[in-house]
């Protein structure tokens, strides 16, 4: 059972450390028999800010914007998610949220994990969000990978330092192994296989 993951760099900003954590989480996911792997950088994915006057639980089809349709139909496609975000401001970034919430049936029954960065490991980011997993009918889970202070990973040209990532592997493939696991089961769950 091939099972679709796809991974979601949510910061935009100039000059970001995400992609560095996104390009690495997304080469080891690829490793693993079975997955096909996507990433999918926000920066590609733009929304206008949500100011519909229907919730997406309403929404009986497409949503009538091309950009939410394609946004849609990545996520749809998708059996389960990698999450890599920063912690800005004790949370996670508003381009993040503005895409989580334009939608809602392509999230749910699919599980979630995150890699998250910041002075806490990005860990009050990681905490939001697995109450808006929740609420989306998703299955968020236990393992996440913490990366502290990015910008002591990174040179002063924005290069990762050599070993910046050392450590973290482990972490890493043990947090796919759940997520994997519960992609498969919710997936037969979701009467998809």
């Amino acid at each position: 059972m091939e099972i679709r993951i796809k991974v979601i760099l949510a910061s935009i900003r100039e000059g970001r450390f995400g992609d560095k954590p996104a390009k690495w989480v997304t080469d080891i996911a690829k490793k693993v028999d079975g997955a096909s792997v996507e990433l999918l950088d926000l920066k590609d994915y733009q929304l206008p800010m949500f100011a519909e006057a229907v919730s997406p639980k309403s929404v009986p089809g497409a949503y009538g914007k091309p950009a939410v349709d394609a946004w849609a139909a990545k996520i749809a496609e998708a059996d389960g998610f990698i999450i890599v975000t920063p912690e800005y401001n004790h949370g996670y970034p508003a381009s993040l949220k503005n895409n989580i919430d334009y939608l809602y049936k392509e999230w749910g029954h699919k599980p979630v994990c995150f890699v998250s960065y910041g002075v806490t490991g990005g860990a009050r980011a990681i905490q939001q969000l697995r109450g808006v997993a929740i609420e989306l009918e998703m299955a968020p889970i236990k393992n996440s990978v913490h990366f502290f202070d990015p910008w002591n990973l990174v040179d002063e040209k924005g290069y990762l330092k050599p070993g910046a990532f050392d450590g973290k592997e482990k972490i890493a493939e043990a947090m796919l192994i759940e997520l994997i696991w519960l992609a498969k089961t919710l997936k037969t769950a979701r009467g998809e296989v």
